[in-house]
């Protein structure tokens, strides 16, 4: 069972980081576009945190789900 688990929490965090590396604007009107006045973009620093992001969800759901994936061959 907890290997099932760790292969669904590797899926999740691939996917999101997969999401927030190719579109890092996605959510920015939900999270920050409200706390200024005028229409604005996000900032070259924010999408770049924003890939940078993604980039290690991607790496650290992948070490969850080959150890899912581990796991399963172990027991």
């Amino acid at each position: 069972m907890v290997q099932a688990t760790f292969i669904v929490f590797g899926a999740i965090f691939i996917a999101l980081g997969i999401l927030s590396h190719i579109k890092p604007t996605f959510g920015w009107n939900m999270n920050e576009a409200w706390k200024v006045k005028d229409d604005s973009e996000p900032s070259d620093a924010y999408i770049e945190a924003r890939k940078f992001g993604g980039f290690i969800a991607i790496v650290i759901g992948s070490f969850f789900f080959a150890l899912g994936i581990l796991l399963i061959f172990i027991y």
